[in-house]
């Protein structure tokens, strides 16, 4: 799908495995060797393409204009699609956002859930009506529960190992396999401080179902956390390393929003040895660990496989990351990351943790000096990132100039 204000333009669709469309593939490799730069965005949590189509056009809008007079410059761009999903109930900032959609509620959620998690369509209509019709009687929760890990396959081993950013065990997350009602309360809890209320949880009647539906989206986004790693690794990075091949001349900028920007730093876990390619990579409100990059980390070391800056922005004002990230680890077992300094603190809250050494500065800093090459940044956003309301925050609120700016900065292009 053409993405308006940008020419050359193409998309990179990869299924849950990371293969990529072949024909989309062979177009982006025949037509690329006559840029000499080429940028990559990954989506999000989004759950169709022609959402993600028109978030890539509101991402690169500003591009030509900042690059006006750069002649030496002939930049391409590319989307890439991978199969995720948005919640109902998590609008994006100033982008339309149809009332019909946040009145569909459940049922759109459980509709996308189908799509992106095939095969299970029997529980996924269970767990929606166990949700419209929330019973008091004991067991229900249990079941419920049942249901989210059938549907969503958190439970098993290979997805935990696929969502770890940290050495860590192979064993599933306690909040999927540990008492459910306490589970659901502690969720509550967390919903009702993102929304400024302060509910008391009085036995299993509406607000702990409430709990429910936050254990049913942090399953599923827990999936598409995992999803995210091997596309990106099995996808993404051997496909970087063809283009190396087809078109050594170009250089390769990635950029990603959220799970997006797990998908392309795990691109370069995927990245064939000989490819040296990729020149930055800016991640936006990147929802995996703030510590994967350092030392016992998934990505240890691998920002050396960049010639310029691995840039994270991140913002105070992210709720997803900063409220319901932290939780979910907490309940993973890591208590100290409800102080916001453990180490499964996500990096689109707080920046780079555990490498000696990491500059550190906001974002205006940032956009008037150097980035250092084959280092991680981090780049306080919060300035810009800060609109949006609760569950999610200010997580998508990534489409500003200043962030395009960013990631043309990071690529030395401006």
């Amino acid at each position: 799908m053409a993405v308006a204000h940008v020419q050359p333009y193409w998309d990179l669709t990869f299924d849950a495995d990371g293969d990529p469309d072949p024909g989309q593939r062979d177009a982006l490799l025949a037509h690329v060797g006559d840029r000499t730069d080429l940028v990559l965005f990954a989506h999000g949590w989004n759950d169709d393409v022609s959402k993600a189509s028109a978030l890539f056009a509101r991402f690169y809008a500003p591009f030509p204009g900042l690059l006006a007079d750069a002649r030496r410059i002939r930049l391409g761009y590319a989307g890439v699609h991978w199969p995720s999903m948005r919640f109902s109930d998590e609008p994006i900032p100033d982008f339309p956002h149809t009332a019909a959609l946040a009145e569909a509620g459940i049922d759109a959620d459980i509709a996308a859930l189908k799509r992106v998690l095939p095969g299970h369509d029997p529980a996924a209509d269970r767990i929606a009506h166990l949700l419209a019709r929330q019973p008091d009687e004991p067991g229900a929760l249990a079941g419920f529960a049942a249901l989210v890990r059938t549907l969503t396959g958190c439970a098993e081993p290979r997805a935990t190992a696929l969502a770890q950013d940290v050495g860590g065990t192979d064993a599933p997350p306690a909040l999927f396999t540990e008492d459910p009602g306490a589970m659901c309360a502690a969720l509550a809890d967390a919903l009702a401080a993102a929304q400024g209320r302060a509910d008391l949880l009085g036995g299993l009647g509406g607000t702990i179902w409430s709990g429910a539906r936050e254990l049913l989206r942090q399953a599923a986004y827990y999936a598409m956390k995992g999803r995210a790693g091997r596309v990106g690794r099995a996808g993404l990075g051997p496909l970087l390393g063809l283009l190396a091949v087809r078109a050594p001349g170009t250089r390769v900028h990635l950029a990603g929003h959220s799970f997006g920007a797990r998908l392309v730093s795990f691109a370069l876990a995927g990245l064939p040895p000989e490819a040296r390619n990729v020149a930055s990579v800016t991640l936006l409100q990147g929802a995996f660990s703030h510590s994967a990059y350092a030392p016992g980390g998934a990505l240890q070391g691998l920002q050396a496989r960049v010639h310029g800056p691995v840039v994270a922005c991140h913002s105070t004002h992210d709720q997803a990351l900063g409220i319901f990230y932290p939780l979910v680890s907490r309940l993973s077992g890591d208590d100290r990351s409800l102080l916001g300094d453990g180490r499964w603190g996500a990096l689109g809250h707080d920046g780079f943790h555990g490498i000696p050494g990491t500059p550190a500065m906001p974002l205006a800093a940032a956009l008037r000096g150097v980035l250092p090459g084959g280092r991680c940044v981090s780049v306080d956003a919060s300035a810009v990132i800060r609109a949006g309301g609760p569950p999610a925050g200010a997580h998508s609120d990534i489409y500003h100039p200043d962030l395009a700016r960013l990631t043309l900065h990071a690529a030395a292009l401006l």
